[in-house]
């Protein structure tokens, strides 16, 4: 390393301190302490060293590690025999492992612990990491040998591994700009260096303001709300030194609870708007101007490469291939989806009249209106619910049905044994209950906390691979549960844990894993979602239920006749939930396909879209464009939003595989199909392919239809 890094040194510098022990000797020295591009050591075959990971470490590691890198790719693009397979591509899967181990601690301080100096490093850095991955994608040399490889597969096909291999790489090199003439590819390059710059500014804005709004109430203003979710404010006060009082942080998980419960119609609408008024306040950490410069570069942008929109540019690769067949969809599904919502502000409406409310119901409401019909209509308290959905159960849980699907046991490690970045982070081992054979490790990091990303997600530390050797998975997932009380239960809601049961599905499939190369653990943003989403049907089974949803005070199962009145409800609040969904995708493909210039204010475009859309005003979308971080802090789900829908007409028609099986949910044959053709594979098999290869057939929409209670389009 120390050899890499001084060769790069200009002769000016070395002269200047030859007379004492210079500035580069003294950076080489930190580089070997630093711990962010080093070897992982320790059991596992190696693990991230969580525990000496120091912010200022970052910067220096990652510039080395795109160094290196660029080293790599050098030799590779340099190399003067005829590219092949072996001398091109499995060289340049196997390159930059040192700065994959950086960004793992980079995305840790990111998501999980982001702070005002990250923030500085991440401004500075971002930047420069898209101007090296512009010299990745722009390197000539490189692509003329990845081009050959191509095309001579085209001629002569190679074995399907490395056929789906040389076809996903050269595809994102064309997709990058690499065919592009000299002049263009600057352009190309540049575009992409200011839209990095711009994706860190608008998720920091919005960080900014979840961490900056807190609405603070008193003890005569608690009334509705529960004793848990009181206790948890109580505690979130007081971290933020204002004891005595309670916190509604600016949060999902501290919102939603709050408009759900609370009396306090005035308090109510203050936390909705709060919430949903995140990027979009006119000050510092506005994300309006943010938004309309990231669509006129993104368009700038696909036009060099010939295409009529950033959508059309992003969905080629994708299941859905063009704009209009994710619109379709989504077109079939929203007017049955208003068709519901009708009805709910009906019922909510009904029943606020009903109490002499002199009141119309509006978006502060539903939820507090909807949990009241659900009470009337199903005789369901979501309070209640909650009294069986402890944290702990629920892991228990999510491992029973790992184990029953794939196979897979887990045992809690020592972390002093396996590092971690924070306190409230547990490990477990996972093994093969069969052989006993070492599959991974799995991290959870549940609670929120100032600094941390609101949402949840899961990640991968190091993913498992033939080519680099099959070791263990490092997987990992994240929540943002409100943190109990000291000694009380983590209680979650019922969505609370359909999503813990979701992310978990994302954690299985990159631990089921079964592929040759690295390039075969990517993903298709249309169809990742689903096999997390499918996994969230294992929480309403009848073994979960009676094994592992007990009262967390008791210790008894769930009764049988709350049992029925969950099922009952099951297609409840569908017109909310489908709705508000599809009105943040609608506009993702609205803002994706329409010409920016176009595009003056982006809240009078907002309104005017969701006006003809014919969205109701007590119905906001999921997230607003200025907070619509999916979307516009990165590229993953722009113009791909969708993708949850989508993903979802697969999931409704794969659970009713499982549904008429002979042992259900848990039929072992078809878990194995499950594993083999839905999980194992990851990017190795075409979708499609796939998915038709578990069914014997194309999933169509008439499932989810029936899912969620909506009558099914005549064909």
């Amino acid at each position: 390393m120390k050899r890499k890094f001084t060769k790069h040194l200009g002769m000016a510098a070395i002269v200047l301190f030859a007379a004492c022990k210079n500035d580069s000797q003294n950076k080489n020295d930190a580089m070997e302490n630093n711990v962010i591009l080093a070897e992982w050591t320790g059991p596992y075959q190696g693990v991230p060293a969580f525990n000496k990971m120091k912010v200022e470490m970052l910067k220096p590691a990652i510039l080395e590690g795109m160094q290196q890198h660029l080293e790599e790719i050098d030799s590779i693009a340099n190399n003067p025999e005829a590219a092949t397979f072996e001398n091109t591509i499995i060289p340049f899967e196997k390159s930059g492992e040192a700065l994959d181990r950086a960004f793992t601690y980079y995305g840790i301080f990111s998501s999980n612990l982001s702070s005002p100096e990250f923030r500085e490093i991440q401004k500075e850095l971002s930047p420069k990491i898209s101007e090296y991955s512009s010299k990745i994608s722009q390197n000539e040399k490189l692509f003329q040998r990845i081009k050959s490889v191509y095309e001579q597969s085209q001629e002569t096909p190679l074995d399907s591994a490395e056929q789906r291999t040389i076809d996903l790489i050269y595809k994102d090199f064309e997709m990058d700009g690499a065919n592009l003439s000299e002049e263009d590819k600057k352009r190309y390059a540049q575009i992409n260096k200011e839209l990095s710059e711009l994706y860190t500014q608008f998720s920091n804005n919005i960080l900014a303001d979840e961490e900056g709004y807190v609405t603070y109430i008193d003890s005569t203003q608690l009334s509705g709300l529960p004793e848990s979710f009181i206790k948890s404010a109580a505690s979130a006060a007081e971290e933020r030194d204002h004891k005595g009082e309670f916190a509604i942080t600016n949060t999902r998980s501290s919102m939603d609870p709050f408009l759900t419960y609370s009396d306090e119609r005035g308090l109510r609408e203050k936390v909705w708007r709060t919430y949903y008024s995140r990027g979009n306040n006119g000050d510092e950490f506005d994300n309006n101007q943010v938004i309309k410069e990231i669509l006129k570069l993104r368009d700038e942008r696909v036009a060099l490469l010939g295409y009529d929109n950033y959508a059309q540019w992003r969905l080629q690769d994708r299941m859905a291939k063009e704009p209009k067949q994710a619109m379709e969809l989504m077109e079939a599904v929203w007017p049955a989806a208003l068709g519901r919502v009708e009805e709910e502000i009906k019922d909510m409406q009904q029943l606020a009249d009903k109490e002499g409310k002199d009141i119309e119901i509006q978006a502060w409401d539903y939820r507090y209106y909807m949990e009241k019909v659900r009470k009337e209509k199903y005789d369901l308290d979501s309070e209640e619910v909650k009294q069986y959905l402890q944290l702990g159960n629920l892991k228990k849980a999510i491992f029973y049905v790992a184990g029953e699907l794939f196979n897979f046991d887990f045992t809690p490690v020592d972390t002093s044994y396996v590092p971690v970045f924070h306190p409230d982070v547990t490990v477990y081992e996972v093994n093969d209950k069969t052989s006993g054979e070492v599959i991974g490790l799995w991290y959870l990091d549940p609670y929120a906390r100032p600094g941390k990303r609101s949402g949840a997600w899961a990640t991968t530390y190091r993913s498992k691979d033939e080519l680099m050797g099959s070791k263990p998975v490092l997987a990992s997932n994240n929540s943002n549960f409100v943190k109990p009380a000291k000694g009380e239960p983590t209680l979650v809601s019922w969505d609370d844990a359909e999503t813990f049961f979701h992310e978990f599905g994302h954690a299985l499939h990159f631990l089921s894993a079964d592929i040759k190369y690295p390039k075969l653990n990517s993903g298709v943003r249309d169809y990742t979602e689903f096999q997390s989403q499918l996994l969230e049907r294992w929480l309403s089974t009848d073994a979960v239920i009676d094994q592992f949803l007990r009262h967390y005070e008791t210790g008894e199962p769930m009764p049988e006749e709350l049992v029925e009145k969950i099922k009952k409800a099951a297609t409840f609040n569908q017109g909310f939930g489908t709705t508000e969904f599809l009105a943040s995708a609608l506009m993702d493909m609205k803002y994706h396909t329409t010409d920016p210039s176009e595009i003056t204010d982006v809240q009078e475009f907002e309104q005017q879209q969701l006006d003809e859309l014919g969205l109701p005003e007590q119905i906001p979308m999921r997230h607003r464009s200025t907070q619509f971080g999916h979307v516009f802090s990165g590229e993953g789900y722009a113009a791909g939003y969708y993708g949850y829908l989508w993903a979802d007409v697969l999931t409704a028609d794969a659970a009713e595989a499982f549904a008429e099986a002979p042992d259900g949910f848990y039929d072992k044959e078809t878990a194995h199909k499950l594993v083999k053709f839905l999980f194992a594979p990851r990017n190795a098999m075409d979708p499609a392919e796939a998915y038709k290869k578990f069914r014997g057939r194309n999933a169509n929409i008439d499932a989810l239809m029936r899912d969620r209670g909506f009558p099914i389009p005549k064909k």
